[in-house]
This record gives C-alpha cells, structure tokens and sequence, in this order.
C-alpha cells in the first residue's frame, strides 16, 4: 500500500504535509533511521585503502545497506498499521466490534517503531565504531547520522507512547541511545573545534 522507498522526496513530503492518515510520525522516524543508516554506510565506504580496516569497513557497509533497507520496510509497514488505526476509529461507535477493533489496530501500530528503536541501537553501535576508525574527512556525516538515529529514537518512542496511551517499556533504551548518539556528535565537535 505504501512503497515509501519507490516515492520521490516531494511525493513523501507532499502526503506527510497532507491531511491523510498516513505517512506521519512513524513514518518519519523510519525515514531518519535511513538516512542515517546510508550516512555510515557511505562513511565507510570513503574509508578504504590501506590506511583503514578493511574488515570493519566491509561488515559496517552490509550491516548499514541492510539496515537502511530495514528501516525503509518499517516506514511501510508503520504507514499501513496507523490506516489501519484510522480505519478502525471510522467503525461506528454504535458497533459492539469497534473497541477490540481499535484496540487491535493500536496494538499493530506499536510493532513498527518498536523495531524502529532495535535499528537505532545497531546504528548508533556502528556509529561508534567509525568515530575512531573512519575517513577523518567524512567525520561530521557520523555526527549527522548520530542526530538522525536520535531522531528516529525519540520520534518512535513518543508514537509507542501514543498508541500504548502511556510511557513506552522503550524509555530506558532509548534514553541510551540518546545519550550515546549525543556523545558521538560531542566527540566529532571536539575533533573539528579549531
């Protein structure tokens, strides 16, 4: 139903700015962990030649391809659970099926962000493992690819909490995360401070 990864940016933009139940929040949490999935895979892939580990690098790349794909999965597959939650508070309020459907479809809506917040814990871990070991002239991408995996963290967080109506078994996790991602991007500031 929705192939976020065969959308042009302004087709995605244009429907997240729409007043459509889908794409929305998680959707776009999804999406940050993409981007910063392609960030550390091109890292790593500027970070070749004898200088550089060619192993890590290697396991960084297909570990950071198949993490963006992943996360480009769950941007779908988010997008699909929250029409399903939107078409589940269209059943009439009058029908006796509409408080398990609705509960059904908010139960569905967690899956996606919850796995959202599983990728963020690989990036920020191969993240880490190319502050000190990639090509020191693509240093700030891992930055920014610390902030997208922060985006996406806190982003899926707040939708679990929405959809569960209280705070999300998450929160610990994702704090770490945060705190770690937020150590990445303190780590390149000071590299590249004059």
């Amino acid at each position: 139903m929705h192939d976020l990864g065969q959308w042009t940016v302004q087709h995605y933009l244009g429907d997240l700015a729409a007043r459509v139940p889908a794409p929305g929040g998680g959707a776009a949490a999804a999406l940050h962990a993409a981007q910063a999935a392609a960030l550390i895979a091109m890292v790593a892939r500027y970070s070749d030649g004898e200088r550089y580990d060619a192993e890590l690098m290697g396991r960084v790349i297909a570990e950071a391809d198949t993490l963006r794909e992943r996360s480009l999965s769950l941007a779908a597959a988010d997008a699909e659970a929250f029409a399903a939650v939107a078409a589940a508070y269209q059943v009439p309020k009058s029908d006796p099926a509409r408080p398990e459907l609705v509960a059904s479809a908010l139960a569905g809506a967690v899956r996606p962000p919850t796995d959202v917040i599983e990728v963020a814990v690989r990036l920020v871990s191969l993240a880490e493992e190319l502050v000190p070991s990639g090509n020191r002239n693509l240093i700030t991408d891992v930055a920014a690819a610390a902030a997208a995996v922060t985006a996406a963290a806190v982003t899926a967080r707040v939708n679990i909490e929405v959809n569960l109506r209280r705070r999300a078994d998450s929160s610990a996790l994702v704090d770490e995360i945060v705190t770690r991602a937020d150590r990445l991007v303190a780590a390149v500031r000071t590299e590249i401070a004059p």
